[in-house]
């Protein structure tokens, strides 16, 4: 070989090496527990983003699942680089996108999650609609003004009342965790009088005497809506495409065997949450409710985001869901 030959080889090897790189040895991915997050907790019981993996030529990839509580934590594990996808709600993908497009830290989804519906929940015999609700009245939802559910309750306000009175619930509701909602709504010895809550809260609480439906997201937003999403960074998705395609790829195959499998599915639920409330067949019901979708699809995402640029939420609005999307889910009639 010529001297000039081998220093090109001496130069473009390393370039080479680090080109044929292997993707990410582990894969940190923080969860929840809740019937939102029942794709994710089947992939993990099954072992399917191994077994993607392995498909795709990355045997042995470990795979390491938390749980973090609330989107605050999962948001700075997510950016902090402590984990590599979270399954936040919707609207926390429309809030991140707008602080970090552009930045390497760009945060989008590889898919949804699922749709599912958030359902205003009430033990108060006065209080059929929105329009019974008073000043003395409260509403508990995980979070005040920039969660699914918050802003749900005010596209609804905007609906009944004009635009300009969106914010007209807002000094009504409170901050609280799903379970602790439940507890006070279901007692009704509180200042909570309505708990808009996700599922399965919802079931548990319309199971209970004397409880009642107030509202359902799906009435405010015309049908079906994305509930949660995928998320990961533009750095980690262009680092591990493979990775990404092997977690997509579970992530279907744990949707079909949740549709199939709903007896089994609630099976793996009350395992691994310990939920002594319900019996299998029963959860098994609510896993097939006609409500509830798990599917890779996102719907009405950008209906949320056009809501939130409008009340000043978020500075910037993406022009098309696809922008708040991986190319891996380009191809899917979403909204």
């Amino acid at each position: 070989m010529r001297r000039r030959d081998l220093g090109l080889a001496l130069l473009t090897t390393p370039m080479l090496l680090r080109a044929a790189r292997a993707e990410a040895p582990v894969v940190r991915i923080s969860k929840q527990y809740g019937l939102g997050y029942m794709s994710m907790m089947v992939m993990e019981k099954l072992g399917l983003i191994e077994q993607h993996a392995d498909r795709v030529g990355i045997p042995g990839l470990k795979i390491e699942w938390s749980v973090l509580g609330g989107p605050g934590p999962q948001i700075d594990a997510l950016l902090a680089g402590q984990a590599d996808f979270i399954g936040p709600g919707g609207t926390t993908l429309i809030t991140l996108w707008d602080k970090t497009a552009g930045t390497p830290q760009e945060v989008r989804a590889l898919s949804a999650l699922q749709c599912m519906p958030f359902v205003m929940v009430t033990k108060t015999e006065r209080i059929k609609t929105i329009a019974d609700l008073t000043e003395k009245d409260r509403i508990a939802l995980p979070g005040v003004k920039i969660t699914g559910h918050a802003l749900t309750l005010e596209m609804a306000a905007a609906q009944k009342w004009g635009f300009d009175q969106y914010a007209r619930l807002d000094p009504l509701t409170v901050t609280l965790a799903h379970p602790d909602a439940m507890a006070a709504v279901a007692g009704g010895m509180s200042e909570i009088t309505c708990h808009l809550a996700s599922s399965p809260f919802y079931y548990y609480e319309l199971a209970m005497p004397g409880m009642h439906q107030v509202m359902k997201s799906y009435d405010v937003t015309g049908g079906k809506h994305t509930n949660g999403v995928l998320l990961a960074t533009r750095k980690f998705h262009d680092a591990n495409p493979k990775i990404c395609a092997a977690v997509l790829g579970a992530q279907k195959e744990a949707n079909a065997f949740i549709k199939a499998e709903p007896r089994k599915t609630a099976e793996i639920y009350l395992a691994m949450t310990a939920d002594k409330q319900v019996d299998a067949d029963k959860f098994a019901e609510w896993v097939h409710d006609p409500d509830v979708d798990y599917t890779t699809v996102p719907l009405k995402v950008m209906a949320f985001a056009e809501f939130m640029h409008k009340v000043g939420r978020v500075k910037r609005i993406a022009p098309r869901w696809q922008d708040m999307f991986f190319e891996e889910s380009h191809d899917v009639a979403g909204s």
